[in-house]
């Protein structure tokens, strides 16, 4: 009924909303034109296939964020998943960046560079190359036009005295040394960027003329470097796409699905060129397959590519949503989107479809078995210590302290078996005084619980599971709390010593097989969070070190140990430190300067 009432009071406005479980955690963000008809469509509409009925099945609740337009609910959209990393949510995760070749126009001589990262400013950039390395072709484009590829910063009143080694090889006009004018070496600019465009026939040529005349002086070692460039340039040329202009820059979307996975391919296709294909897997657990391609769309054009001037797509899809809009605008001028039914276009879509078909049935069978074998550990889990739930979120706590002084808790989290660091929190032990495990553990407990309703992206989820390490009385500790917290979540505690697991209501302990994959993955959640307490207490233990013995240097008020500590870091940089490095820092004047040296050196560190 709570649902039905905030559906007829939506709003026919942009936004994005958030899908939410009964535990509260965030299951599934999308956006819209108009919240009001999307949202609807979820619970009114009763013809949706298993997948969506499976998702909306788990919807207890949902929220949704107003946005000006839809291109800014794009932007929210985008930020929010990669914040929450919601279950029913394809992610695409950061990978290998492919490398460009950039020809920066706003300087004086403009050089050629190899980077993985392209930014809105006044240079060109070329690129992708995947199988071919960019530096080869730079170092083509040397043999035919004598371009700097140094990081000097070239000024007409500093002349350099010594050229490079490329200089002497003859493959830089070296305009460090004024052996160039500016006229002059802007006239290769033009061929360089035709050459980088496709029209390689100029260096073709040349490459292939300076190979004859190295073999005439039986200059051998450098005709064979021009043969294997003339070779790499052959390479590019059977690269041309059959009947495509060789000027068009497109983007070919391909895509193949099972019941489990689902597979989205790239073609990236440069003046007329096949620069290369890539191909991104995920669970299939998404919605329906247009909402699927526009998710994997939106994260893969976040990130700053060179744009095309067309994409071809293998099913129909809004192509008047925000991405588009937004994309033709950071272009200059409109992108067609297109679902191609015959043609080159639609042969490249067959392509690129045949792709993600030959990835998916390849990784298939390997991926189903990790996720089969990770579901089995976790089943087993639930079914070995007797828990009501499958633990597909673990949470490890562990306590560090030295004598009671610098203590600190460490919650280390599992998501489906696997490390998630982004998830892990720590916290200073603010109420409890001296070496109490068991208080120190419920004051980081209680603050834990506190925050299940706020906007912390892991401390918002529900555990499945809370490890402590520990004996039987931990879990009481931690149990009673839960309780008070209306809170249905498991709890068990594992001892170093035989590496017993103790759960709750049974008085002895559960011993695991030393092989067995469940006890080892709850070894290895239980290790992580003692070494990440242990790394934080250590930290902590060390600042109190460096502010401890700077207080007893007279003349050294908060403000400047502060800037020394900010500066320095450690007691050691700063012992090492020499006056006049330690007068760098505001406010320590040469008299305080050997007062601290003085000081320090008279400890041992």
């Amino acid at each position: 009924m709570e649902i039905k009432e905030k559906l007829q009071k939506l709003p026919l406005s942009p936004g994005v909303y958030i899908m939410k479980d009964k535990f509260g955690n965030i299951i599934y963000i999308g956006k819209a034109k108009r919240l009001k008809n999307r949202v609807s469509q979820y619970f009114l509409n009763k013809n949706h296939t298993d997948k969506v009925k499976s998702m909306v099945s788990q919807v207890a609740d949902f929220d949704y964020i107003l946005t000006n337009s839809e291109l800014d609910a794009l932007v929210l959209e985008c930020n929010l998943i990669k914040k929450h990393q919601p279950f029913y949510n394809i992610l695409l995760k950061d990978g290998k960046s492919y490398p460009y070749i950039k020809l920066d126009l706003g300087e004086d001589f403009p050089k050629l560079e190899v980077v993985r990262k392209i930014k809105r400013d006044k240079a060109k950039y070329f690129g992708p190359y995947f199988n071919i390395s960019p530096s080869e072709i730079i170092n083509a484009v040397n043999y035919a036009y004598p371009i700097r590829t140094c990081n000097k910063k070239i000024k007409d009143n500093n002349k350099m005295k010594k050229g490079c080694l490329n200089y002497s090889l003859g493959l830089c006009s070296a305009p460090c040394m004024c052996k160039i004018t500016k006229s002059d070496y802007m006239k290769f600019i033009p061929k360089v960027i035709d050459f980088l465009n496709g029209k390689d026939e100029n260096v073709y040529e040349i490459i292939c003329k300076k190979m004859e005349q190295a073999v005439q002086i039986e200059n051998f070692e450098l005709a064979i470097k021009l043969r294997d460039l003339k070779f790499m340039l052959l390479k590019l040329r059977e690269r041309s796409v059959t009947a495509l202009h060789n000027t068009e820059d497109i983007d070919v979307f391909g895509m193949a699905y099972n019941d489990y996975f689902v597979v989205f391919s790239v073609l990236i296709i440069r003046q007329g060129k096949m620069m290369g294909a890539r191909c991104y897997s995920f669970d299939n657990i998404q919605i329906d397959n247009e909402q699927m391609l526009m998710s994997f769309l939106t994260q893969y054009y976040v990130k700053d590519k060179i744009l095309p001037k067309k994409i071809l797509l293998p099913i129909e899809i809004d192509t008047d949503d925000a991405l588009f809009k937004s994309l033709s605008e950071a272009l200059g001028k409109k992108i067609d989107v297109i679902v191609p039914q015959k043609g080159i276009n639609k042969d490249l879509i067959l392509q690129a479809n045949k792709n993600a078909e030959e990835f998916l049935n390849k990784n298939y069978e390997l991926e189903n078995k990790k996720q089969r074998k990770k579901f089995e550990i976790l089943e087993n889990i639930k079914n070995l210590l007797g828990l009501k739930n499958i633990p597909f979120r673990m949470e490890c706590y562990d306590i560090s302290n030295i004598s009671g002084t610098s203590s600190v808790c460490s919650m280390v989290v599992f998501l489906n078996g696997a490390k998630a660091s982004k998830h892990y929190r720590k916290f200073k032990i603010k109420e409890v005084i001296g070496p109490n495990d068991f208080e120190s553990l419920k004051e980081s407990i209680t603050r834990r619980l506190e925050k299940l309703s706020g906007d912390d992206v892991s401390f918002s989820m529900t555990p499945d599971l809370i490890v402590i390490d520990g004996g039987k009385g931990q879990i009481n500790t931690c149990r009673e709390l839960i309780k008070s917290y209306n809170k249905d979540i498991d709890v068990i505690s594992l001892a170093k010593k035989q590496e017993e697991i103790f759960v709750e209501d049974n008085p002895l302990s559960v011993k695991l097989s030393k092989d067995s994959p469940e006890l080892k993955l709850l070894q290895k959640l239980r290790d992580e969070a003692h070494r990440f307490a242990i790394t934080f207490h250590r930290k902590l233990r060390k600042k109190k070190q460096v502010v401890s013995i700077l207080d007893e240097i007279e003349g050294l008020g908060k403000i400047k140990k502060e800037a020394l500590i900010e500066k320095f870091k450690t007691v050691k940089r700063i012992k090492k430190a020499t006056a006049e490095e330690l007068m760098s820092v505001g406010g320590i004047t040469p008299k305080l300067a050997s007062a601290i040296i003085s000081k320090l050196h008279e400890e041992d560190f």
